[in-house]
């Protein structure tokens, strides 16, 4: 099989069809053709959006996945970026821990009040100094607007 319409494609790689107009308007996969109403892809498509979900889930962005294909669709991953992707995941990796942490330590914690815990009161410091932010998400520029 060497076409498939788009709900082939989005069924087999696991994706609603309008992701799959939403990568085409992106520039990320090219469409073929038409058979009536449907657009139509080669079969080769499917490796492309594995590419792009798992850049999405190392989280590139999808203007830094589509910076990632060469005019000619061929990869060209920039071994830089994905080191630096890779120094933002140990970041946010040491992040999470020492929230789980904390957490943990305040769950089990058997001081009167958490404000009487001198490791409460550290970590407090520490998110009102900015040390620790979940809002600031260094793995990922993903626009709020959509969430493919």
């Amino acid at each position: 099989m060497s076409e498939l319409d788009i709900a082939q494609v989005a069924r087999q790689a696991g994706v609603p069809a309008s992701t799959l107009r939403f990568y085409e308007e992106k520039g990320l996969i090219t469409s073929i053709g038409r058979h009536g109403l449907r657009r139509v892809y080669r079969a080769d498509v499917l490796e492309r959006l594995a590419l792009i979900a798992l850049g999405r889930a190392a989280g590139f962005s999808l203007e830094e996945i589509a910076g990632m294909f060469a005019v000619d669709g061929s990869l060209r991953v920039d071994r830089d970026a994905l080191r630096t992707k890779a120094d933002a995941l140990d970041h946010t990796i040491r992040q999470l821990r020492a929230m789980r942490d904390g957490l943990r330590h305040a769950a089990a914690c058997k001081a009167p009040s958490h404000l009487e815990c001198p490791t409460f009161r550290r970590i407090l410091r520490a998110a009102g100094a900015g040390v620790i932010n979940p809002a600031e998400r260094p793995l990922s520029r993903r626009s709020p607007a959509r969430g493919r």
